[in-house]
């Protein structure tokens, strides 16, 4: 039984300062496999030192819809980047209004090109898109859409959408990826999302160190803590853990074929 931390942000203070520690703990909850994840080009060095120093981590290359400090990445610059071997996937990538609500009579065409060029690099590299999307699901989808995202590929991260948001996107052929947030008391309409993902489509995470799942509520987040999410979703769906673990696995090597399995 091996679970893999499908988001997760390695390079991030609260755990790389303690990295030894945090994979240990990882390997001891059955974690094989970790996804670190971009949020800019600036910080992808360390992104990319990490998942050459493990074979059990994976990198991804993108700009969060929200860094507006750094790099504007082209579709070109992305393409380049991707195709590093330790590179599986492309984001994360997206959009966000409730972040930047606070634009200038909330112009957010500046998200959606970056969103749109992200999308123009994944088909061109044939690797997957991480998406992140908050108060934005129709743009989100519709973009999808327009830029043929299907081509693509990729996963909803951290979902917390309605079901009718879940099925456009798998009607896009992308996956859904449940974090801690569904073992959060408020969180009904999520468990029933978590119910319904088709089991090929699943995948799990803790997008660390933000939203620990309960019992971990108030600490930092961690990939060991993925556990938790697993066992919370198995428990809605009615199956074993090990059989969510060895499921939601496999779907994140069908997904991210670049992933090697060490």
């Amino acid at each position: 039984m091996t679970l893999v931390d499908s988001h997760c942000h390695l390079n991030f203070k609260p755990l790389h300062a303690s990295l030894d520690t945090v994979l240990a703990n990882a390997r001891h909850n059955g974690v094989g496999y970790m996804l670190c994840v971009s949020v800019t080009l600036e910080t992808f060095p360390e992104i990319r030192a990490i998942a050459g120093r493990h074979p059990h981590i994976f990198a991804s290359v993108g700009v969060h819809p929200n860094e507006r400090e750094g790099q504007e990445p082209t579709a070109d610059e992305l393409i380049a980047l991707a195709h590093d071997d330790r590179v599986v996937a492309i984001g994360e990538t997206g959009l966000d209004y409730f972040r930047s609500k606070d634009e200038v009579a909330g112009d957010m065409r500046w998200q959606q090109e970056r969103f749109r060029n992200h999308i123009r690099a994944a088909r061109a590299v044939r690797k997957p898109l991480i998406i992140h999307t908050r108060e934005a699901a129709a743009d989100t989808i519709r973009l999808m859409r327009e830029e043929n995202a299907h081509e693509a590929g990729g996963v909803m991260h951290c979902f917390t959408e309605s079901w009718d948001v879940a099925t456009q996107a798998l009607d896009l052929g992308f996956y859904i990826s449940i974090s801690g947030i569904v073992t959060f008391r408020n969180a009904e309409a999520l468990r029933d999302v978590a119910k319904k993902v088709p089991k090929d489509r699943l995948l799990v995470e803790t997008d660390s160190p933000y939203l620990a799942p309960v019992p971990h509520r108030g600490k930092a987040n961690e990939p060991a803590f993925v556990r938790h999410v697993a066992e919370c979703v198995a428990e809605l769906r009615g199956v074993s853990f090990e059989a969510l673990a060895d499921q939601t696995t496999q779907n994140f090597f069908n997904l991210f074929q670049a992933a090697g399995r060490s």
